[in-house]
């Protein structure tokens, strides 16, 4: 049965546990593993609260379905300098200390998060849509960056779109799955986002 993609909204706070939620029940679905309860409920809580904590900082997109279910989303929050990066926390990555070495020099640093996509989608329009709408902040500012923790199966979907990122360090396992440090910047995702931003238009926010 094919789901009904609607246009994108930007998420609301009191949204942010169905949220948690659905990222971490898709992760189990896509990864096939069998966590316990406990274990769910801490995952989905430890989301919770990190999100709670960057909202105010962040631009969370979300699609759902004809009966108003989450079936997609991307989470873009602007480094404030202050805030511990995930990238910082799981794998003790300095992102100054990589800016650096990339020769940056502007204050626009990113970190995307949160994407996630219902097991059984096979339009790939959505995937394009939350990553145009993920790499769009960057694509604004030439000197920026942004910072992930991905999937390494969705690392190499974004080769195949023509998003290339930068492995920064070794994987580590992380809700379910094998996951890597990577670094965006403006040159590795202007070619996929003037190819796909057609599909910005899809959304109902202003960006």
């Amino acid at each position: 049965m094919r789901e009904t993609v609607q246009k994108l909204d930007l998420l609301k706070k009191y949204q942010l546990f169905d949220l948690s939620e659905f990222i971490v029940y898709e992760n189990i679905k896509h990864h096939l593993n069998s966590p316990s309860i406990f274990e769910i409920n801490k995952d989905i809580n430890s989301i919770f609260k990190e999100e709670s904590h960057f909202f105010d900082n962040s631009k969370i997109y979300y699609a759902t379905d004809g009966n108003n279910s989450i079936i997609g989303s991307i989470r873009i929050v602007k480094w404030n300098y202050r805030d511990i990066l995930p990238i910082q926390k799981l794998f003790g990555i300095d992102p100054l200390q990589i800016a650096n070495e990339v020769s940056w020099d502007s204050k626009n640093i990113f970190h995307i998060g949160r994407f996630a996509i219902k097991k059984g989608l096979k339009d790939t329009s959505l995937l394009k849509q939350l990553m145009v709408m993920a790499v769009e902040p960057i694509c604004n500012h030439k000197n920026s960056i942004a910072f992930a923790e991905c999937d390494r199966k969705l690392l190499r979907i974004l080769y195949l779109l023509g998003i290339k990122a930068s492995i920064i360090g070794e994987s580590i396992e992380y809700l379910g799955s094998e996951t890597v440090p990577i670094l965006l910047s403006y040159n590795s995702v202007i070619s996929f986002y003037k190819e796909n931003k057609v599909y910005q238009k899809k959304s109902t926010v202003d960006v």
